[in-house]
């Protein structure tokens, strides 16, 4: 059991998630300020360093709800707090790890021409004074159904149609998908 933030996606850019916020909720008891998602990582992260084992955070929704921001939110404040936010930019790391990984996974939906049809695990490692050391991330649950049906104004994966874009240009000819 835990705690449980309801988060709704506003679709555009909040001033609610700079730098400052992030300072001004770290040290802070859960409770003592608005319900955020920087609240929800300050009290894991304190646990974590308190209790000295390991925290999760879940953050799960439907597509379009906001997941993937929710959770590079938490890791920027991760990176922050952690003290290795200049100095190894986890989060860029970790989020952009590979835009081959989004054309594999990811397709238009009804709801978002940009929705990953997978789960994610990240899993971030901290040493003995709470500073980031690295990070892993692992897929799940590919939604294999969307390779042969689509549903009405949905996509394949992203991957289906850069292939077939490239299939023109000379390097597609080593990657013997011609028939």
């Amino acid at each position: 059991q835990g705690i449980v933030l309801v988060a709704i996606n506003p679709y555009e850019q909040l001033p609610i998630y700079e730098q400052d916020v992030i300072y001004a909720y770290s040290g802070q008891n859960m409770g003592d300020m608005d319900p955020h998602i920087f609240a929800v990582a300050e009290e894991a992260y304190k646990q974590m360093a308190r209790d000295e084992k390991n925290q999760s955070i879940i953050v799960s929704g439907e597509s379009g709800a906001g997941k993937t921001v929710s959770a590079k939110y938490a890791m920027r404040f991760f990176a922050t707090v952690g003290g290795s936010a200049s100095e190894t930019n986890i989060e860029a790391k970790v989020l952009a790890s590979s835009p081959i990984m989004e054309a594999i996974g990811n397709a238009k939906t009804t709801r978002n021409d940009n929705s990953s049809r997978f789960g994610k695990y990240i899993q971030i490692g901290f040493d003995k004074r709470y500073h980031i050391i690295g990070a892993n991330m692992r897929t799940y649950l590919l939604e294999k159904s969307r390779v042969v049906f689509q549903a009405e104004d949905e996509r394949n994966y992203h991957i289906f149609y850069q292939l077939c874009a490239s299939s023109s240009l000379p390097e597609f000819k080593d990657l013997g998908l011609s028939k």
